[in-house]
């Protein structure tokens, strides 16, 4: 049973792991972290990780519990640029764990967490206009599209916004 599991300092080697059997799945729709992040993994997991200890994020893995999966990681779903009750929501799920409504049950996960342990009231996310699975993801939890405007990546895409309620397990 798959497990939303914050960061921590023993993810490292099935983190890894995931990037990399995933890299060329994600880097169609999003843009490739390049080899630089893999060579110098570690020293990024470190950052990541005193990000997180000054609540400047809060980064998350969704774990494979079951017996025999050893923690391999599905997915990743974090908040990041926490300010002001607003964070911005990012995620990637593995190939193999695609299509398994993984990504919706850990983006509910997520925004409950978001409200309840992390007092934040706004969530935003941004898509590719090729993205159309990522997009699906987050109309079904909630978000509302923003509008167009161009991504880090210089591509099209779309912004999503989500204001937390007091109640923030319902669907939508």
């Amino acid at each position: 049973m798959p497990e939303l599991q914050r960061l921590r300092a023993d993810h490292a080697p099935a983190l890894l792991a995931f990037e990399q059997d995933n890299r060329a799945f994600f880097a169609a729709s999003v843009p490739d972290r390049g080899d630089d992040y893999f060579a110098h993994f570690a020293a990024r997991h470190t950052a990541l990780l005193a990000e997180q200890a000054a609540g400047v994020c809060h980064f998350h893995v969704l774990a494979d519990t079951d017996p025999g999966a050893e923690g391999e990681i599905l997915g990743r779903f974090n908040l990041l640029d926490v300010a002001a009750g607003s964070a911005e929501l990012g995620y990637r799920v593995a190939e193999k764990a695609t299509g398994r409504g993984l990504a919706t049950a850990t983006v509910l996960r997520l925004r409950t967490l978001a409200a309840t342990e992390y007092g934040l009231t706004t969530l935003r996310a941004f898509t590719t206009h090729d993205n159309p699975a990522s997009q699906a993801v987050l109309t079904r939890t909630g978000f509302v599209p923003t509008g167009e405007r161009l991504l880090r990546s210089g591509r099209p895409g779309t912004g999503y916004v989500q204001h937390l309620g007091k109640n923030p397990h319902p669907g939508p």
